[in-house]
């Protein structure tokens, strides 16, 4: 539960305010350790969302592909296709971090994630999803843990294979058509010159704070994703 959610239950009946307090402060206490070892948790399986096939690998839904391919080079591992886990894995030892893109499209990407999880014993908070998303301008990126899936097919098939919504996410800006009818095709389809050119830059900008995220800092790598990004010709004199 967030904050906000907190005074607005139903279950509080006809206690006082100060009695409804110190029930709120009760839980808030019971929460922050759980809250805390998210927060302090490093990442073991990095999962980037896409469909296979030459057809696809230039397509907008692909951003999360393309960030797992980047890392891998940037890591200098070389994944390769493990049939028991239903797509392309790499392993980083140093790091303690397994590369995974689903190879079994996007609707059924659970599949393969609840795969290396059950294998490895990979708890949900160690799992950063990388995925496109059409609520954010390219270029945009936005660090979560837990919450709404946003219609995305991928997410959605994670959460229920894995029963749960808590669970990192990076968020890849690839703006949206307009019109609703018009997502589909949209998301099959190559970003225009314009658009490439901002989500390279931003899953450049998210390989620069991989050292942070690896170290599982996830407030200070919040911070840094989550800014927006410097105009093109400001530079960034902090």
């Amino acid at each position: 539960n967030s904050a906000s959610d907190y005074g607005s239950r139903e279950d509080y009946g006809s206690n006082s305010r100060e009695d409804r307090e110190e029930i709120i402060s009760a839980e808030r206490r019971a929460l922050a350790p759980f809250q805390i070892r998210i927060m302090q948790s490093p990442p073991r399986l990095i999962v980037g969302l896409g469909n296979p096939g030459a057809e696809y690998a230039k397509t907008r839904h692909n951003a999360g592909f393309w960030f797992c391919e980047r890392l891998a080079r940037e890591l200098g591992v070389t994944p390769s296709k493990e049939s028991r886990f239903h797509g392309i894995v790499a392993q980083h030892r140093a790091a303690g971090v397994w590369l995974l893109q689903p190879h079994t499209f996007m609707n059924h990407s659970g599949q393969a994630v609840q795969a290396l999880c059950h294998f490895y014993r990979i708890q949900s908070a160690e799992i950063l999803v990388v995925h496109d998303d059409l609520d954010l301008p390219p270029g945009a990126l936005r660090l979560k843990f837990g919450g709404g899936l946003g219609g995305h097919n991928g997410l959605k098939d994670i959460t229920a294979h894995l029963g749960t919504q808590d669970y990192w996410r990076l968020r890849v800006g690839i703006g949206h058509p307009g019109d609703r009818n018009d997502v589909v095709n949209y998301v099959l389809k190559p970003p225009q010159r314009e658009e490439s050119e901002a989500i390279d830059a931003a899953l450049d900008r998210a390989l620069l704070a991989w050292p942070v995220l690896v170290r599982g800092d996830w407030p200070a790598a919040m911070q840094k994703l989550n800014a927006k990004p410097a105009a093109a010709g400001v530079s960034d004199k902090s």
